[in-house]
């Protein structure tokens, strides 16, 4: 344990969206320091290898039905380690501030007066299509773009999504597999059932899994692959613009997947 820093002090830190290399210089730095690391389910745990040997590794995740705590429950494992240990890391999947919940953990931890900092992380909404050789812009084509939660914290669909299904706007959708039938049905509301979709599984890791298709055909893609959560979706035109084998994406559009080997 770094006996250098005792004094309390929590840094939130963005691991990135999975590949370990994606982790920025600067978080390398900051676990290298820390006397305990808090990390959630979508850090990858190649990460801890960064912090000192000694440091206590606390795992912190949650997933959809396991949930190992609490955010409340974390919130207080932060400030008490803090409290009893000095420098704590918060690491936390993609950047700590895009749907990481990152500004209730600092709020929490200002309130007993400790000093806290945010190391920015590649956010997955960007970074997943980016992999894929997906623009979320690319001109004469897209303009912009949403970012959504696909739940939201009482577990219903975003209202913004269909806001999103009306604009010509890249639509990217974080944590929102649960609920694929009802965005399916938005966007076919908007008669845009051929609208290309990318579905990205475990983005920028070695068992990624990508599926393609349309409006009308991404549910088929879905269930005949078995793509899951933690999964990435994109919704635009960019997706038949993606960059890399863009001669056969046609015959990807319909009902095919591919594994990262």
């Amino acid at each position: 344990m770094n006996n250098n820093s005792l004094k309390p002090k929590v840094t939130l830190v963005g691991a990135g969206p999975g590949d370990p290399d994606l982790l920025t210089i600067k978080g390398v730095k900051a676990l290298a320091e820390a006397n305990v690391v808090l990390y959630d389910a979508l850090s990858n745990e190649e990460i801890l290898k960064y912090a000192p040997e000694l440091a206590l590794r606390i795992y912190v995740g949650k997933r959809k039905g396991a949930h190992s705590y609490s955010q409340d429950e974390i919130n207080q494992l932060i400030v008490d380690n803090a409290l009893t240990y000095g420098n704590v890391v918060r690491l936390k999947g993609g950047d700590p501030f895009i749907f990481g919940r990152g500004s209730e953990e600092i709020e929490f931890i200002h309130s007993f007066g400790i000093p806290t900092s945010v190391i920015p992380g590649i956010s997955s909404s960007i970074a997943v299509p980016a992999n894929q050789g997906i623009s979320l812009t690319k001109r004469g084509v897209s303009e912009s773009f949403w970012v959504i939660t696909g739940t939201t914290s009482d577990r219903n669909l975003s209202k913004d999504v269909a806001l999103a299904a009306k604009s010509t706007a890249t639509v990217v959708i974080l944590m929102g597999m649960s609920k694929l039938e009802q965005i399916i049905t938005l966007f076919q509301n908007e008669f845009k059932g051929e609208t290309p979709v990318a579905i990205i599984q475990n983005g920028t890791m070695v068992n990624e899994k990508v599926g393609f298709g349309t409006i009308n055909t991404i549910l088929q893609v879905v269930q005949d692959n078995s793509l899951s959560s933690p999964a990435i979706i994109v919704i635009g035109e960019v997706v038949r613009e993606r960059n890399e084998w863009n001669e056969f994406y046609k015959d990807l559009l319909s009902h095919q997947v591919y594994a990262r080997e």
